[in-house]
């Protein structure tokens, strides 16, 4: 087998083998872990090209469809695999394939046949109780994990399985804790690495989530959702070469991947904005005063008490506020309110000078105005959405938690978030959609 340093003749390996066997598997997962995944999605393309032109040998079918498995072609993956019978490894790549289609009850039967067929019996149990599970049995997958426990346990893959089920049942712990067995037993293990991924991203440790996805695509298969992520991630981080090349890895496998290809518009379109420093540091100054506390002043106790009964903490509340809504509170008079206007103006500030807040509040419909029903809906978290990374960033950014502040806003004032374009609103308007839904002015 070749050393990480030696080049592998990825042509021969595909094409010149009298067999192809597991052997052959792991020096192809070399030659793609080692800089050569151009070489192999050549010589793969160009396998499935003669195949589809009818050279279809058992050996061809073989290396072409495990190849393509290995690439993330998991369509051209079945239908090499599944012309090729009676033979373990075929049945398993098959199953990996179907599984990573959606086609759970199928990839059922191909683990079934890899096991009968001489494939490791343990293995293909394992990744048989994962197509169970994802089908929605995840009380049957555990029991079929339970029934090899004795001899799989100290396998990453059962331990990967095991946190699939927990994450299932909404234990996040015991999920993390068996997806970090599975790397600490193998350190390459693509899912458990994925996994860990999307819950450190989901909670806002990017940094992690970025070296976990690249960890997780160090070696193959490649998981086109883990690139997809990963660039999403550099993007937010305004690593935009990185965040390019990921995009770009995508539609080297599927060249028409509608959601690769704006996303790549949408780089290039970031790519070319200018960001004024001098503007963002005045920006974080003025975001700084705003949280300042009404208490750091010296106010009279009416002044004080005032503002304390109509709920305004700090100096961002009172630009939301005007002169009038002032004189409205009980007790609150001239006096008062030159004591506020003093108070405001030695940060630069002043009175109702910030109506963003009562913008979209006097856009949204009035609770009294909507059934139980519509109140509950628009009560929901948007993260009941399972909006995708870059949706989700948004979301927070715009300080939207809700369905009912994410409905307030229009297509233009979501467009306006950094890093949020066109895709990511379309994705938001199929959701709402989804739900019955719609934003304001759509």
């Amino acid at each position: 087998m070749a050393t990480a340093t030696e080049l592998i003749d990825v042509q021969g390996l595909l094409r010149d083998r009298p067999e192809f066997g597991i052997d052959e598997v792991h020096e192809l997962e070399n030659a793609v872990a080692h800089d050569q995944h151009n070489d192999v999605s050549q010589e793969v393309r160009a396998l499935l090209s003669e195949i589809i032109q009818g050279d279809s040998s058992p050996v061809k079918l073989l290396a072409g469809g495990i190849g393509a498995y290995l690439i993330g072609r998991h369509d051209d993956a079945v239908s090499c695999l599944q012309q090729v019978s009676n033979n373990g490894l075929a049945s398993y790549y098959l199953g990996c394939a179907q599984v990573a289609l959606g086609h759970f009850q199928e990839s059922i039967a191909s683990f079934d046949r890899a096991a009968k067929q001489g494939y490791d019996p343990i293995q293909s149990m394992l990744l048989k109780a994962g197509a169970v599970r994802a089908s929605g049995n995840v009380d049957e997958a555990e029991e079929m994990l339970r029934s090899v426990a004795s001899e799989a346990a100290r396998r990453a893959e059962y331990s990967y399985q095991y946190g699939c089920i927990y994450s299932d049942r909404g234990d996040m712990y015991g999920a993390i804790e068996y997806f970090e067995r599975a790397v600490d037993i193998d350190p390459h293990h693509s899912r458990a690495l994925f996994s860990l991924a999307g819950i450190n991203s989901l909670h806002g440790n990017d940094q992690e989530a970025i070296r976990l996805y690249e960890r997780a695509l160090s070696r193959p298969p490649l998981f086109l959702g883990a690139l997809l992520n990963l660039g999403l991630l550099y993007e937010d981080s305004e690593n935009y070469r990185a965040a390019a090349y990921c995009f770009r890895k995508v539609l080297e496998v599927y060249p028409n991947h509608e959601r690769a290809q704006l996303y790549l518009k949408d780089i290039d379109a970031a790519s070319d904005m200018y960001f004024d420093e001098d503007t963002m540091r005045s920006q974080r100054r003025l975001n700084q005063d705003l949280m300042t506390p009404v208490t750091d002043f010296e106010l009279s106790v009416r002044s004080r008490n005032c503002l304390q009964k109509m709920g305004v903490r700090n100096l961002g509340d009172l630009t939301q506020l005007s002169e009038a809504d002032l004189l409205a509170g009980k007790n609150f008079g001239e006096t008062s309110l030159t004591e506020i206007r003093d108070m405001m103006e030695s940060k630069g500030l002043k009175l109702g000078q910030s109506v963003i807040r009562d913008k979209h509040r006097d856009y949204g419909p009035r609770p009294e105005d909507l059934s139980p029903q519509e109140q509950a809906l628009l009560s929901r978290p948007v993260a009941d959405l399972n909006l995708s990374v870059r949706a989700r960033k948004c979301m927070s950014r715009l300080g939207i938690s809700t369905l009912g502040e994410l409905v307030s806003r229009t297509p233009d004032e979501l467009l306006e978030s950094k890093n949020f374009g066109v895709t990511s609103l379309n994705e938001v308007r199929r959701k709402l959609t989804d739900i019955g839904i719609k934003l304001r002015n759509d």
